[in-house]
């Protein structure tokens, strides 16, 4: 038995949190995703939380600028 930890931060987890998957789905969006997070990602996660968190992500961005242009919108008078 050894007392090596795995690479990638130490994690020796089976699936990542939900905050990891958080950060990563932020990271990739504005392309400032780690190559080791990265990996992490794929050895670790699961694709469909990926996915989910992507989907939700984009609806939640997309929803925001929509509320952008709006008040923008309402605020010029158009």
């Amino acid at each position: 038995m050894s007392d090596a930890k795995p690479e990638g931060g130490g994690e020796d987890k089976g699936s990542l949190t939900f905050s990891s998957v958080a950060m990563s789905i932020l990271a990739a969006a504005i392309g400032v995703q780690s190559k080791a997070n990265k990996e992490r990602d794929f050895k670790h996660g699961s694709p469909g939380a990926f996915i989910v968190a992507g989907l939700i992500f984009t609806a939640l961005f997309v929803g925001a600028l929509v509320l952008v242009v709006r008040f923008v919108l309402s605020a010029t008078g158009v």
